[in-house]
């Protein structure tokens, strides 16, 4: 009798343990990772940029390498802005290779060249495998100097897991589990994901392959499974990357303090109309008048042979600009200080955009009043930031605006000065001619707001 009772014991709580397991399974919730690969097909993938091969296999994604093409990006087309990835890929030991992430490709930029974050794929002795570098803009951005546990990570000739996750204006990743990269930066905030076979020299073998597979993706509830990361993080945002400050780049302006500037017409920086907030050195609204609150601000250094970088943000209806070889010793009265000028302005809300000397000639990254900007130019819109980049060598100049080169003229030509003299500029000698001069951000009585302001002396 007593062994009857204990398997009716036994039977009834195994019962009641299978009920409770069907339970939980039926009410769990859905895995929230997505598959980005089907593992069967590659009809929703596309390539961009070259004519390396890919094909499906065995559940991956095989690359391989060809002769005569510049590197090759296999997408999904899909462009995502905060996500968690993770996927194995296995390369050839002598390939160089990498994921695009929040990367695009432009017909006015550099002719449709993919360009954005990569998360470095790199199996030589370098050894910087999840590093993270900038594709077709500044270069490296995290290099793995220095991190020798992320860098002994990477398995030569064996599958290997990454994790990226890009949440905000911050990018981590991991090897294998090992914490590689902590970037953050704010140049990008949405593109593409895509697999990368890099170019090869002639003497390269022909045919060598990386492989990928698992690769799955989050793009919600990601507070949820963000993970920390000891690495210490790089920040680009009013810094210089280890690239810049190899190649001779300094910041005109740090972020933080009124260092380097003053008032056009003070010695000091302005007691209003200008705030630094969050990173950003914002020229406040006060009615649309030019230089009549705080002032324009110029650098209490000057330049002569120069390239300058800067980011800008438009409110609805503003206006201001960027001047260079500006000398404040010349127009003592109202206005702004003169100089050649970066124009910046809403084309789309400011009437400014329909006037001017020379048709065009006051819209967004134009020679203010004198050179009109290519009217294709890729503008952000107002309320996002857009990318300056002025170019000044030898007495030739170039207007950037978000990579692409946008104007180009020559400083002291015959061209130049025929310009000058069917222009307002024409009362003033020589305008625009001096060898050095400071560089100026106007006031023209709009809120306007300026980050990651740099330059380089040529």
């Amino acid at each position: 009798m007593k062994f009857k009772y204990f398997l009716t014991v036994k039977i009834a709580v195994s019962a009641v343990t299978l009920i409770f397991f069907i339970g939980c399974a039926g009410t769990s919730s859905k895995d929230p990772w997505v598959p980005m690969y089907d593992g069967e097909s590659l009809d929703e993938w596309t390539t961009i940029g070259g004519d390396a091969k890919y094909r499906a296999k065995n559940s991956a994604i095989v690359g391989t390498t060809v002769h005569d093409t510049p590197n090759t990006f296999l997408t999904n087309g899909k462009n995502y802005d905060d996500f968690i990835l993770e996927l194995e890929y296995k390369v050839d030991p002598s390939m160089n290779s990498g994921i695009q992430i929040r990367s695009n490709s432009f017909d006015n930029y550099m002719n449709g060249r993919v360009h954005g974050y990569q998360v470095e794929i790199d199996p030589s002795e370098r050894a910087w495998s999840g590093g993270i570098y900038d594709e077709s803009r500044r270069g490296w951005l995290f290099p793995l100097i220095g991190n020798e546990e992320a860098q002994q990570a990477f398995k030569q000739n064996e599958w290997n897991k990454y994790r990226i996750e890009a949440i905000g204006d911050t990018i981590k990743t991991w090897v294998n589990g090992v914490p590689a990269a902590h970037l953050i930066d704010d140049k990008t905030d949405s593109g593409f994901i895509a697999l990368q076979v890099h170019s090869i020299p002639e003497d390269a073998t022909e045919g060598t392959e990386i492989m990928w597979r698992n690769i799955r993706i989050l793009t919600e509830d990601l507070d949820q499974y963000r993970r920390e990361t000891p690495v210490q993080p790089v920040n680009t945002k009013n810094n210089l990357t280890s690239a810049e400050k190899e190649a001779g780049w300094e910041m005109l302006w740090d972020g933080k303090t009124t260092n380097g500037w003053r008032g056009a017409r003070l010695d000091e920086f302005p007691e209003q109309g200008w705030v630094i907030e969050g990173g950003e050195l914002i020229v406040l609204s006060s009615g649309g008048a030019e230089s009549a609150a705080g002032g324009d601000i110029v650098t209490t250094e000057v330049y002569g042979d120069f390239e300058m970088q800067f980011d800008f943000k438009l409110t609805e209806g503003a206006n201001s600009g960027v001047k260079y070889y500006v000398d404040t010793d010349i127009n003592k009265g109202p206005g702004s200080s003169i100089g050649l000028e970066y124009q910046i302005l809403d084309d789309e809300n400011h009437p400014d955009a329909k006037l001017g000397n020379h048709e065009g000639s006051r819209t967004v990254s134009s020679l203010y009043d004198l050179i009109q900007a290519n009217p294709n130019k890729p503008i952000n819109p107002v309320g996002e930031w857009n990318s300056g980049r002025i170019v000044s060598k030898d007495n030739h100049v170039e207007h950037w605006l978000n990579g692409v080169k946008v104007l180009e003229y020559e400083r002291k030509s015959d061209e130049y000065r025929q310009l000058v003299s069917e222009s307002k500029y024409d009362e003033w000698p020589e305008f625009g001619e001096k060898e050095k001069g400071h560089i100026l951000l106007q006031d023209h009585g709009d809120r306007v707001a300026f980050k990651n302001i740099k330059i380089k002396t040529l």
